[in-house]
């Protein structure tokens, strides 16, 4: 007798668990033999609000923890991946890729990560300076994270692209809600899931699936979205997320390239999420001495 397959749920992740969609209601996208990928969650409006309250929850926490401690969980993701490379390396041959470019993506993504866990506690030597003045003072300026951006991740890269936009935001403190690609989610899934067996905590990255089309105009409008990091290459999309960024003011920041480049990783996008905060601190002369105070 033959037997069903069961075909696997992939559920979402917000603020570090992994709820099915509120709206109940799934989809089950084809990989090019026209075998189904699974059933994965069409997240609601409401499930974008959900992520992005646990987002900004996370947000103090977070950019408020030593530069050293988040390189170390960066670190930790790419040891838990690298762990798992063998379901990575399967998932993206069953969503089209040959053997060799699988393993060379999952090999890559592992890298990217443990480049930015390098420039965790780094970034702030280049992108901070001292500033000279005519006054009586010293001026700083100090980058500090945005706090809850929202990143659209590429279509055409189920797990490069993802990991390409996702580490550089976090790597500078900020918090992320994640839209994965609608047509290849399983490795966002399933990247999720190493998230939750390493060090980072809930809330920090948060992951949907779903349609794009539906999803994206809540992330963009949301008042307590600070920044939108778009991977996509639709003119179209892009310039309706860039006026529905005007209500708060957010910054857009588009970004379309083959992220198996080696271009496409940089200080540049961890900078791009920062927000630049000068400082001015006074200088007294006292008794023919400096002190500072």
């Amino acid at each position: 007798m033959s037997r069903l397959e069961i075909v696997k749920t992939y559920k979402i992740y917000i603020g570090g668990q992994f709820p099915r969609t509120e709206s109940g209601r799934y989809y089950s996208p084809v990989n090019k033999e026209g075998k189904v990928l699974g059933n994965i969650c069409l997240s609601s409006r409401k499930d974008v609000r959900n992520a992005v309250v646990a987002a900004r929850k996370a947000v103090g926490s977070w950019s408020e923890r030593s530069a050293f401690n988040r390189g170390q969980i960066l670190y930790r993701i790419a040891e838990m991946l690298e762990g798992r490379k063998a379901q990575f390396v399967e998932e993206l041959q069953f969503q089209g890729s040959s053997k060799q470019a699988a393993e060379s993506e999952v090999n890559l993504a592992i890298d990217r990560i443990v480049y930015y866990a390098g420039w965790c506690d780094k970034y702030q030597v280049i992108v901070s300076s001292v500033n000279p003045v005519a006054s009586s003072h010293f001026n700083f300026s100090v980058a500090e994270p945005m706090g809850v951006v929202g990143i659209i991740a590429p279509e055409n890269s189920s797990l490069i692209g993802l990991v390409s936009l996702v580490l550089p935001v976090i790597c500078g403190g900020n918090t992320v809600v994640v839209l994965a690609s609608e047509k290849l989610p399983l490795c966002a899934v399933t990247f999720a899931e190493v998230l939750h067996s390493s060090d980072v905590p809930g809330g920090v990255i948060n992951i949907l699936t779903g349609s794009t089309d539906e999803m994206a105009p809540t992330l963009s409008t949301h008042m307590d979205v600070n920044a939108l990091v778009y991977g996509g290459s639709d003119p179209l999309k892009l310039k309706e997320i860039q006026e529905n960024a005007v209500l708060n003011v957010k910054r857009v920041f588009a970004y379309s390239t083959d992220w198996k480049k080696a271009d496409a990783q940089g200080l540049h996008y961890i900078s791009d999420v920062q927000e630049i905060k000068t400082i001015w601190h006074p200088i007294e002369n006292v008794g023919g001495a400096t002190s500072n105070y």
